[in-house]
């Protein structure tokens, strides 16, 4: 009896971890959910990049869905999803606010004169607290933020068409209708 327990535990405990590993191996590293989904968006009061005397609150979008996305001239994957930022811009879907984040305020310029300016308009993070706040670890990241200001949608990385279409835009026109 005793011996059949001393191969049953650990078997036991083996199988419990491969459960998890198994698991965890399928999961998506891309899909971390945040805490801040459903919640008011963090409060800031940023100057903006195109004129430092001019301040921009999260309370300036109230009563408007739109994107916040968070973005940088050194960030080489921002520049993957760029050229979808701009085509959402020029077709005029929702204002898309820019966080400059942790960068040089020339050096941002120049990349917006460079790639294009799809932003409404854009503010300077340069110490990174409003992205802490946010819950933002990397960039790019882009929130969809309500009419009421709250948090409905985080997503971690470059958006993709296919992102965009199957799950941004849908969750935007939701949104709009409410």
């Amino acid at each position: 009896m005793k011996r059949a327990l001393v191969f049953a535990i650990p078997l036991a405990i083996f199988l419990l971890l491969a459960v998890f590993l198994l698991r965890g191996l399928g999961l998506n590293p891309r899909e971390v959910p945040s805490p801040l989904i459903g919640k008011p968006a963090p409060a800031f009061q940023l100057a903006t990049l195109a004129d430092p005397a001019k301040a921009f609150s999260q309370k300036d979008m109230a009563g408007r869905v739109w994107l916040l996305n968070v973005w940088a001239s050194w960030c080489v994957a921002c520049r993957q999803e760029h050229p979808l930022l701009v085509e959402v811009a020029r077709k005029n879907v929702l204002p898309i606010v820019g966080l400059n984040y942790k960068d040089d305020p020339a050096d941002a310029k120049a990349w917006l004169a460079q790639f294009g300016d799809p932003y409404l308009l854009s503010v300077a993070d340069r110490d990174g607290r409003v992205g802490i706040d946010f819950g933002v670890y990397g960039v790019p990241e882009t929130f969809l933020i309500d009419k009421t200001g709250t948090i409905r949608f985080k997503h971690i990385g470059p958006i993709t068409p296919e992102a965009w279409e199957k799950k941004i835009l849908p969750l935007v026109r939701e949104l709009e209708k409410a």
